[in-house]
């Protein structure tokens, strides 16, 4: 009986490490754990079928999973590669992923070009007092190819013939204000020249100097290009435009020796999304161009709603931008960097619901964060009447008047 005690903890204690090890994949933040995690469970099955046709199978787990656990434990530091001799361009440098991109990998030892909208403006003015002498600051606005061009030619000649290591396109913007229907022509394109159009013309106008150098092409795109997520169709439709540009260029720059790697962010307090007067300004903006017939089907107070909604995503959002910078780090000095990183919080299990959940919850999931509405309850129980309304009316087949009154013959 003491035996079988003990053979059933030894059990439970290796059937706790397999288990435990499947749920870590679960909660793990990258979707590409997923076939370790069907591997784990697979294994775990036949854990059990092989302790229950031989216990003494147990006690070998036991001491396997014990060797393993010690030599994991004392496993080298990943090998990460020398920052000596290369350099960097970041876009987007005035605040926000940029600015903070900047100074680290400044303080990794990268000689860093870092592009700003404002030579004279705070960040700017920032990262010329704290960084090293490696830095270079570059205005460029990356919609405007004379300032991309004079970028560029200035960078080749402080580089020679060495190239350049990494391109960090992080530059982006998110002029976006409402449902796909209330959003102006002019937001699409705003977002379309800013984070396509403007990063395509940064990318093919360095990338001599990438394949010079062998270096990396290191993207900050957002979920919103490849999920639905409500109210952010001008700036997703960008992003998806983006991603698919970048997803190309990864396969055509295989043969040069370039990696391509995307950083997917999750919400974080950046550039224009912490500022409500922003937001206030873009409600005023989006209420006075919309056309008299979608504001008074929709209501202003349903675009108040959702101006309000925008707000408090803002005030949730996470300040510790690390996540987001330490990927971009890994992507630019690892010697296999991944081609996906889901930086933030929440961000990989979003993925794990969408990629593999029906999608009748994925939709469920998004409409969650996004279609928290009163406004939209009311306006689709006003719909759902009108339709029926309008059913009960076009089910009539003839009128007829009789001293004053109506008579309806409804169609059999």
């Amino acid at each position: 009986m003491e035996d079988y005690a003990l053979s059933f903890w030894i059990y439970m204690g290796v059937m706790s490490v397999f288990v435990g090890g499947a749920m870590k994949k679960v909660l793990a933040s990258h979707i590409s754990a997923v076939p370790t995690l069907v591997a784990w469970l697979c294994v775990t099955v036949l854990v059990v079928r092989l302790c229950s046709l031989w216990p003494p199978a147990v006690l070998a787990l036991a001491i396997l999973c014990a060797v393993c656990y010690l030599l994991s434990g004392r496993g080298a530091p990943a090998h990460t590669l020398p920052t000596e001799g290369k350099a960097v361009l970041i876009t987007g440098c005035d605040s926000g992923f940029g600015k903070a991109t900047a100074h680290q990998l400044d303080a990794l030892g990268f000689e860093v070009f870092a592009t700003v909208l404002d030579l004279s403006g705070p960040g700017a003015v920032d990262l010329q007092r704290t960084c090293s002498s490696r830095l270079t600051l570059l205005q460029m606005d990356i919609t405007q190819p004379q300032d991309v061009q004079q970028a560029f030619l200035t960078t080749k000649a402080k580089l020679g013939l060495r190239g350049l290591w990494g391109l960090v396109n992080n530059a982006g913007v998110c002029v976006n204000f409402g449902d796909a229907e209330l959003s102006l022509m002019s937001n699409y394109r705003g977002c379309m020249e800013v984070n396509f159009f403007g990063t395509l013309n940064v990318t093919k106008m360095f990338l001599p100097l990438l394949r010079l150098a062998q270096g990396r092409l290191v993207t900050v795109s957002s979920p919103a290009g490849e999920q639905p997520f409500p109210c952010l169709a001008a700036y997703g439709a960008s992003k998806a435009a983006l991603g698919m540009f970048i997803n190309t260029l990864r396969h055509e720059l295989e043969p040069w020796g370039v990696k391509v790697s995307t950083i997917l962010p999750s919400a974080f307090k950046t550039g224009q999304s912490i500022n409500f007067e922003y937001w206030d300004k873009q409600y005023k903006n989006f209420v006075q161009n919309l056309s008299p017939g979608l504001l008074e089907e929709y209501g202003e107070e349903y675009m108040l709603e959702t101006k309000e909604l925008f707000q408090c995503h803002a005030k949730t959002a996470a300040e510790d931008l690390s996540p987001v910078i330490n990927t971009i780090t890994d992507a630019l000095l690892s010697p296999q960097p991944q081609v996906r990183y889901y930086a933030g919080p929440g961000v990989g299990l979003m993925y794990f619901i969408y990629c593999y959940f029906p999608l009748s919850l994925s939709d469920k999931f998004l409409q969650r964060l996004f279609m928290k509405k009163k406004c939209h309850e009311q306006r689709h129980t006003k719909a759902t009447i009108d339709s029926m309304v309008h059913q009960r009316f076009t089910g009539l087949q003839d009128v007829s008047l009789h001293t004053g009154q109506v008579t309806f013959f409804p169609v059999q």
